[in-house]
């Protein structure tokens, strides 16, 4: 059975990057191979991990849908879309990544979420780890595209209107009781070298969410970003590496 890491939160708090960093710790200490998902409509995880992307289930849901030759082979609309999604793995080393992508035009995504749980659960049986990066806010904790979680790791920016969205990702997620082993808050982009003190305190503790750590703002980071460099190449010499390796060691100390 996959043991599942997931990442959510507020927009902008770095869910990809700690996605990145993630699966830069699972690597360095040899566990692999990784099936990465990016269940964001706004996708850029494949970015970060350096893949090319073949296609997104969102893609080959428009082709299929909207493909007015009769299906080859007698074959059922969903086992199609099932063959199709077959070819829109990205393949890596040792990382391989599934994008969701969107659907093209109005509508909402829930056809494309539960095509991507039933594909997740079939393609995740052939991996021993899975790291998710959800989109921002808790559509997906709603359509259940995020359940059956070991660790689940809410982002927040040191704000405090990150941190109460924070909060409210943990409440939806005791609303409706999804299944999560463990789930805790990490902090990024916050000032390097200052704790966090007085009302952020006080926001971290009304979360509900265990504190893993504070990942420091990382101008190297910023720099891989401009130079289009994945962040899973990052030196360990980094900012943002060190404290995320503190974290994960302590937090995922068995993984």
């Amino acid at each position: 059975m996959s043991l599942t890491i997931a990442v959510a939160g507020k927009g902008g708090t770095g869910k990809t990057t700690l996605c990145a960093l993630v699966i830069r710790h699972l690597l360095a200490r040899g566990r692999k191979p990784i099936l990465a998902v990016d269940a964001d409509p706004n996708a850029n995880l494949a970015e970060v991990l350096g893949l090319a992307v073949p296609a997104t289930i969102g893609d080959i849901l428009d082709e299929t849908l909207h493909q007015p030759e009769p299906l080859p082979g007698g074959m059922s609309k969903d086992a199609y879309i099932e063959y199709r999604l077959s070819a829109a793995l990205a393949e890596g080393q040792d990382v391989d990544l599934l994008v969701m992508g969107r659907p093209e035009g109005p509508g909402c995504y829930c056809f494309a979420n539960n095509v991507l749980r039933g594909h997740l659960a079939s393609k995740a049986q052939n991996y021993p780890l899975v790291v998710m990066d959800n989109e921002a806010g808790l559509e997906h904790l709603s359509r259940r595209t995020t359940n059956n979680v070991d660790f689940f790791f809410v982002t927040s920016d040191a704000t405090v209107r990150g941190l109460r969205s924070a909060a409210r990702v943990r409440e939806l997620i005791d609303e409706l009781g999804l299944a999560v082993k463990r789930r805790y808050l990490v902090v990024t982009k916050a000032p390097a070298g200052q704790p966090l003190a007085g009302i952020l305190q006080e926001q971290v503790a009304a979360t509900g969410l265990e504190l893993a750590g504070v990942i420091p703002y990382d101008p190297l980071v910023a720099e891989f970003d401009v130079q289009a460099r994945p962040l899973v190449d990052l030196p360990a010499a980094a900012v943002s590496v060190q404290a995320a390796e503190e974290l994960f060691a302590r937090v995922m100390a068995a993984v």
